[in-house]
């Protein structure tokens, strides 16, 4: 079953409301791919944004997901999910994670080769781990069976992993915005 309009609006409020709850994080000097760096202020972040800000990051993996927010629950998954990539010897995927107010675009690092494209409206919470807080993670709607997945990303840095879960909760605040904007007129 597909989000319903409703739905992604409420959840697209609830990310607004966080990124105003949010504490200050440190934003100097991160290692983005285009060598920018994060913008202290809301305002100076929002044409960067449009553009897409874009991350290298390492993907450990997926595990499904009963609810499609709250700490506890991602804490959990993510714990799951470190654990059964501790297991395996395989080397882990690097990735350009691209966040933009459309959404989540995933492209192999190596090859250029696009890997995923999540919408906004499909994502309905993000976080950077507690315990392993190098760990970005977000959960969202399967496009093909509906079923809620959380994936999870290994950054080289806790900074990077906080500046991740900003920009996207930033993301989505901005694509309310637009929404607003763009329906404001009708």
């Amino acid at each position: 079953a597909a989000i319903g309009l409703g739905s992604a609006m409420e959840a697209l409020r609830a990310a607004g409301r966080a990124v105003l709850r949010s504490p200050r994080l440190a934003r100097h000097g991160l290692a983005l791919r285009r060598r920018r760096k994060l913008p202290e202020s809301w305002a100076d972040m929002q044409e960067p944004l449009l553009e897409g800000m874009c991350f290298t990051l390492k993907y450990l993996g997926m595990t499904l997901v009963e609810k499609p927010k709250g700490e506890d629950m991602a804490a959990a998954a993510i714990h799951r999910i470190v654990a059964t990539a501790r297991v395996g010897a395989r080397k882990f995927q690097k990735v350009i994670l691209t966040v933009s107010p459309r959404g989540i675009s995933l492209q192999d690092a190596d090859t250029k080769e696009m890997v995923e494209n999540i919408s906004i409206y499909r994502i309905s919470y993000c976080t950077t781990d507690k315990l392993q807080n190098k760990v970005f993670a977000y959960v969202a709607q399967s496009q093909e069976s509906g079923a809620l997945e959380c994936h999870a990303f290994l950054s080289p840095k806790k900074k990077i992993a906080q500046a991740v879960t900003l920009t996207v909760a930033q993301a989505f605040q901005m694509a309310l915005d637009l929404w607003e904007a763009a329906h404001a007129g009708r």
